[in-house]
């Protein structure tokens, strides 16, 4: 049997954890000394919370190498194949974390760690696109033949409502922050080779999610696309942004997801995004 991992880096809509049949590592969330796990000790409304009234923002760390043993041994029988997908190795410690749970594991359980070099919604899609190709039969090496070809086509970009955020965080020069806050600019922000770039930068939210489209539009003119559409404690702004996408693209099918909370911890609140590859 083969059983789909996928680290809380990555984003699943409604209903898809259970369909799909995808287990959940989370990532951990750590609050003035305590440790907390998505989806376990921790949910979106707690998190929201803990932003809004502490000065203090809540950071992240991968799973260690025991969590990955732990879980890994939950989850799975000698039997299995563990296909461990991740967020992307140059922006986080979480896939090595799975490689050396894998090589402390191996003789005991087949794992086989998959980097995305990507995050949020774009992981769900590799792992949905995983399962609906193991339940037609696909093998081992044509599921992740087909993985690398869509992570090749991936396209990902997201602006954020303010740099305050990435910019306690770290992901974000301070240099850019504080060009950003003079002018009070919206910036977008698109994941290259596995690392964020900032690119564009605007005056208005309005022209930031324009930004948003015209990059689809740029990138795939009048393909066929599956696209997902993610935000972060916005659902009004996801929702219309949905609504653009579904006009204005050629759209095989359009996903809509709330950002998880350990990348919500770096781009706050109001932060959009847009994942999408060719069908």
């Amino acid at each position: 049997m083969l059983k789909i991992v996928m680290d809380t880096a990555g984003d699943l809509p409604t209903g898809w954890q259970e369909s799909y049949d995808i287990n959940l590592i989370p990532i951990n969330i750590i609050h003035n000394g305590q440790n907390f796990l998505q989806g376990i000790d921790i949910q979106y409304d707690d998190f929201y919370r803990i932003m809004e009234s502490s000065d203090v923002l809540p950071s992240t760390s991968q799973p260690t190498p025991y969590q990955f043993v732990e879980f890994y041994r939950r989850i799975a029988k000698p039997e299995d194949t563990v296909l461990s997908i991740h967020v992307t190795e140059r922006l986080s410690g979480t896939m090595d974390s799975a490689r050396k749970a894998a090589q402390e594991l191996k003789g005991e359980l087949n794992i086989i760690p998959y980097d995305s070099s990507s995050g949020t919604i774009c992981m769900g899609m590799l792992a949905r696109e995983a399962r609906e190709m193991d339940r037609t039969g696909k093998s081992i090496e044509e599921i992740l033949a087909r993985l690398d070809v869509i992570r090749e086509q991936m396209e990902l970009v997201f602006t954020v409502d303010t740099l305050k955020f990435a910019s306690m965080s770290g992901r974000v020069k301070h240099l850019q922050f504080a060009i950003a806050s003079m002018l009070n600019v919206k910036p977008i922000i698109e994941l290259k080779n596995g690392l964020l770039e900032m690119g564009e930068k605007v005056r208005s939210r309005n022209k930031s999610i324009e930004l948003l489209l015209e990059k689809m539009k740029q990138k795939f003119g009048d393909q066929r696309i599956i696209i997902g559409v993610v935000h972060a404690h916005d659902p009004q702004s996801g929702l219309e942004l949905m609504g653009k996408v579904i006009s204005q693209l050629n759209c095989s099918e359009a996903i809509f997801g709330e950002i998880s909370i350990s990348l919500a911890a770096h781009f706050g609140p109001g932060t959009l995004g847009l994942a999408a590859y060719p069908v």
